[in-house]
């Protein structure tokens, strides 16, 4: 039977003090830098007509996303650290969950959907701004919090239906699915065949649209007879491709393997990059990568 308990104790990284107030710091360091890098992106958007294109609207998205996806893990692990306050709730736990498997769903999503919006603008560019319309922008971004929020409904809800007893630990920073699984004391065959189906179809589904978009965007690029129109195209899709590298070589460590739940202190480092490390690299990688930012970074500098 399932057996209801008041809360969990997250085990991740704790080690000898001295270590534990160096990552409060390096985390916190980390999450400022995030949340400022990301809010001067939007506002940098925001402020320049010439950004107001779909390209910088899936942009701008990314930057929010970014620092929600960030601030549902990083500031409750810093305290921890820093206070040796493990403890989390049962529905807090379930919430840290719910809403850190809605925005990772969701920006595994928005990296194909501006994957798509790359290849429309290199293959198609005279029925761009005809393909990639207000309307379908606007649909695209909900369609894209819809399957997140799908992927965590089912993830939760599967997770917190396992009985737990005895140690209440996870070996985990924050509550993770397969961290969570892991801590059970049910059989768990039948939530480790669910996450590894959906979130492998999430992955590797989005993870093709993005290749194949770009396989055809190299193909299109190699094939322009200008160099300065090369330069240009890479220098705007070489950002987003330096983010999906990083974003699904690290996700699908986590989730999308066979045995994914059976290395939970492999968990505790991997999972810095795509919680902590990508959200606070995205604004950085799009700035100095992309010209368009850039400029508009300057202008607004000078003003």
């Amino acid at each position: 039977n399932h057996t209801r308990i008041s809360e969990f104790i997250l085990v991740g990284f704790k080690s000898q003090p001295g270590s534990q107030i160096f990552l409060s710091v390096l985390f916190s360091t980390m999450y400022i830098v995030t949340v400022v890098g990301n809010v001067c992106m939007i506002l940098i958007i925001r402020m320049d007509s010439n950004l107001h294109t779909p390209m910088y609207f899936f942009l701008e998205n990314l930057s929010t996303l970014d620092i929600c996806y960030s601030s549902v893990i990083t500031p409750r692990a810093t305290l921890a650290f820093l206070l040796g306050r493990r403890n989390i709730s049962y529905n807090g736990c379930a919430s840290q969950m719910f809403f850190f498997s809605l925005f990772g769903t969701t920006e595994a999503f928005f990296l194909a959907v501006m994957a798509y919006d790359r290849f429309t603008a290199v293959c198609n560019p005279l029925l761009y701004q005809v393909i990639m319309s207000k309307r379908l922008c606007v649909l695209l971004v909900m369609g894209s919090y819809l399957s997140g929020c799908i992927n965590c409904t089912i993830q939760t809800g599967f997770t917190f239906s396992l009985s737990f007893c005895g140690s209440k630990e996870i070996n985990h920073f924050f509550c993770d699915v397969a961290a969570v699984i892991h801590a059970s004391c049910s059989d768990t065959l039948v939530n480790e065949l669910v996450m590894l189906v959906v979130c492998g179809s999430i992955i590797v589904g989005t993870a093709l649209v993005v290749f194949i978009s770009y396989g055809y965007i190299i193909i299109t690029i190699v094939q322009m007879p200008s160099a300065e129109s090369r330069h240009k195209a890479f220098s705007t899709c070489s950002s987003h491709m330096m983010t999906i590298c990083l974003f699904f070589g690290t996700v699908f460590f986590m989730y999308a393997r066979p045995g994914a739940t059976s290395s939970p202190s492999k968990s505790n480092t991997i999972s810095i990059f795509y919680t902590i490390v990508i959200p606070m690299l995205n604004p950085f990688i799009y700035t100095f990568r992309n010209m368009e930012v850039k400029g508009s970074l300057k202008k607004q500098l000078k003003r």
